[in-house]
């Protein structure tokens, strides 16, 4: 199993919740819940106890199988209309929507209006920024889908068109990039893709460049949260690096990529180097930063989302999108002390119990 290599120094005890200088909540309908309490900005630590918690592993840039996981996890409508469906449930999503696949725009713009519309209902939306997030910021794009350099293209020229109004554009694309699409099926191609491809390049670079809008975007989330007693991760935690603090981590990664300062200084760099993983390393890790269990993605799972190490490590990145291994989609369910698979089979939705923590 890989894990995530970050550059980092030695060593200060790890943060606490109540040492954290900004918290928000957000308030359930009235079923009994305790409101969902954020610590932290970038969102660090998670307090849900009670509330229905769906994990979903990478996407890259697949915006149809990212639906369906969605619409199978009961968190959207499936009547095309993009609406959240899961009340007071937390979705996390575990990175790498960016490359391979066309779509990396519009995903990120679903769960960014998922999001508005869970914190209504007393739920939340969660994203960890994976490598390929990363890399794109450090101006990586050697697995960027052609599409996607397109997707970059037509979202700036709509953002220009939405007098630069950040919200209002990055919000609507993913039913306006959508509608664009039906018009390109039927519009002749005139001009070759090679030669629209050094326009998508800067696109993509304006936008995703430390201090630009979408680098900026991707700064609103963390490399490692905390809900409760699990921890949540793209490639995976071990001990130094929550002896650097999970806290200033987040920080300081989401101060990179918002920065704009053309300082050639990257907080840590995932997936550039891997550590080894032996179980005492991670009852080490899991008993430093007080949880039970770690979910992560990074490594596609041709068995479907499984766990080892008595489950104390879940993987459930299964490789969904078309661009990378084409599964079927699989998310991961946590609810009081359960945790569960969650798969489509033969169009039917079949849950299977795993484990239960007490």
């Amino acid at each position: 199993m890989a894990f995530l290599s970050l550059n980092s120094l030695p060593l200060q005890p790890p943060s606490q919740p109540r040492k954290l200088t900004e918290t928000s909540s957000f308030s359930p309908l009235n079923n009994g819940l305790k409101p969902i309490v954020v610590y932290g900005n970038p969102p660090t630590f998670v307090s849900a106890p009670g509330h229905r918690i769906i994990a979903v592993g990478d996407l890259h840039g697949d915006l149809s199988k990212a639906r369906c996981a969605l619409e199978m996890a009961g968190v959207l409508s499936t009547d095309g209309r993009d609406l959240w469906t899961g009340e007071e449930t937390v979705l996390i999503q575990l990175g790498d929507i960016l490359d391979r696949g066309r779509d990396e725009i519009a995903i990120l713009s679903l769960l960014r209006s998922l999001d508005i519309q869970a914190k209504a209902k007393g739920g939340a939306v969660f994203q960890v920024n994976g490598n390929h997030e990363t890399m794109n910021v450090e101006g990586d794009f050697r697995y960027v889908d052609s599409g996607a350099f397109d997707e970059c293209l037509d979202f700036l020229e709509y953002l220009n068109d939405c007098e630069h109004d950040w919200e209002a554009a990055f919000i609507s694309w993913v039913g306006v990039s959508e509608r664009l699409k039906v018009l390109s099926n039927h519009a002749d191609k005139l001009i070759p893709l090679l030669g629209q491809r050094p326009q998508g390049v800067i696109a993509r670079s304006t936008l995703l460049r430390p201090g630009g809008p979408l680098a900026r975007e991707l700064a609103r989330h963390a490399v490692v949260l905390k809900v409760d007693d699990w921890v949540f991760c793209h490639g995976g935690l071990l001990p130094h690096h929550v002896a650097y603090g999970i806290e200033r981590m987040n920080r300081e990664v989401s101060n990179w990529m918002r920065s704009g300062d053309g300082s050639p200084q990257i907080p840590f760099k995932a997936t550039r180097g891997y550590d080894s993983v032996i179980q005492a390393i991670l009852e080490e890790t899991l008993q430093a930063v007080g949880a039970k269990a770690m979910v992560v993605g990074h490594t596609p799972q041709t068995t479907g989302v499984n766990c080892t190490y008595n489950c104390s490590i879940w993987r459930i990145d299964v490789g969904m999108s078309s661009g990378v291994l084409n599964s079927r989609p699989e998310v991961l369910e946590i609810r009081d002390t359960k945790a569960r698979v969650i798969r489509s089979k033969r169009d039917s939705f079949s849950e299977l119990q795993v484990v239960d923590y007490t």
